[in-house]
């Protein structure tokens, strides 16, 4: 089976603009975010209906019966157009920047998370295992997924997404996204441009160093939840049916690293209930060292600490490694303006990351695997994936 395919996917017919929210570990310590989506929503059919923002998991079990009722009632209800056999290309538009990408489904058999993997499809952050049974609960009983996940092609000479801006297809949707998301466009690829883009990345898989044709950009723990609940499911499955079957199958967006319009960013760290000078110095006679540059603000100031390059390669590395030594109470933040502000809060400080760099990126998880979880995103928080398309499972 291919690495990329075709899939059956849906589409809502209804207000674009309310049904489409961005992805569900965003914002996560700003519960205000979401009551504004929910009134943003109102009573129209949304994606917001459909998933489980982590700033409200400790709703916990009930919500999840809420979201499964509801997927079956809006399959019921006929609110979806069925795409069968189909790729979508996107234009996603943001801070002045277009960013191309092609919908279809990844085979979970190609995938691995586990550590030293050497899959076609590999994370490129560490897994926190503690992580998946709470996503595997969520989406056991699902009939339907909604991915906010992200793939990354190490496609230099653009042949994959690139043409498909020309090419011969059909549009679907155009509308601006809530919450200063941008805007969004769809188009369904005729049958002819949709494979030739599988032919293109059929090609690039045999150039491919390593075997690594794809790196998880976005969605991390989402897809390793989707294998998680694949290997539960096949072994109630023929092998017949294993070949077939909706749930080996998950809808991702596929783009292109090259992408000018894709822009690695820090993803941020604040500690709670902590005494930030008492950190800050246990942190200093740890890991403290030439080489990392780490900016840091609390209540009482701000300044910059450097950690020694010999206790990881990273500056996140090291800041990660002593924030799980002692057990500390972290949130990961997108963005350095929210960072600040949480971390003036009292009994908060918040870190500063420098900004990676994304050419570095298939080269580190070939040569070390996995890297430290949470070491960049994709954009700040209003230009993560927004739900749009979905899938039966």
């Amino acid at each position: 089976m291919a690495v990329f395919n075709k899939a059956d996917i849906l589409l809502p017919k209804t207000d674009m603009a309310k049904w489409s929210v961005v992805a569900c570990d965003q914002f996560t310590s700003q519960p205000e975010y979401w009551e504004e989506t929910a009134r943003i929503a109102g009573n129209s059919p949304s994606a917001l209906n459909l998933v489980f923002p982590e700033a409200f998991l400790s709703e916990g079990s009930a919500r999840i019966a809420k979201i499964n009722q509801t997927m079956q009632e809006y399959l019921d209800s006929g609110l979806f157009t069925e795409y069968k056999n189909s790729l979508i290309y996107i234009e996603r538009t943001v801070g002045g920047k277009c960013r191309q990408g092609l919908i279809g489904a990844v085979d979970l058999e190609r995938y691995d998370f586990t550590k030293g993997a050497k899959s076609a499809i590999r994370a490129t952050e560490g897994t926190v295992l503690e992580r998946i049974p709470p996503r595997v609960e969520i989406r056991r009983d699902a009939p339907l997924e909604l991915p906010h996940i992200m793939l990354l092609a190490d496609d230099i000479d653009r042949t994959i997404i690139e043409p498909l801006e020309k090419c011969e297809k059909t549009p679907l949707y155009d509308f601006e996204l809530m919450q200063n998301g941008g805007r969004l466009k769809g188009w369904l690829l005729s049958d002819g441009a949709a494979n030739s883009a599988l032919d293109a990345i059929a090609e690039l898989e045999k150039s491919c160093p390593d075997g690594l044709l794809f790196a998880v950009g976005d969605g991390n723990h989402s897809l390793a939840t989707a294998k998680t609940c694949w290997e539960e499911k096949k072994k109630t499955l023929s092998a017949d049916e294993q070949e077939t079957h909706p749930a080996r199958f998950c809808l991702v967006e596929l783009v292109n690293i090259h992408s000018e319009a894709l822009i690695f960013e820090p993803i941020h760290r604040v500690v709670f209930g902590c005494e930030p000078e008492k950190l800050i110095a246990e942190l200093e006679k740890e890991y403290g060292g030439e080489g990392h540059i780490i900016k840091y603000v609390h209540k009482n100031g701000e300044g910059e600490i450097s950690l020694s390059k010999d206790r990881a390669k990273l500056a996140v590395g090291a800041l990660q490694s002593f924030l799980d030594s002692i057990g500390a109470e972290v949130d990961y933040i997108h963005g350095g303006d929210v960072c600040r502000e949480l971390g003036k809060r009292e009994g908060n400080i918040g870190f500063m990351l420098p900004k990676p760099d994304k050419g570095d990126l298939f080269a580190s998880v070939i040569k070390d695997g996995a890297l430290p979880r949470k070491t960049f995103s994709m954009g700040e928080a209003n230009e993560k994936r927004y739900y749009a398309e979905v899938k039966k499972i």
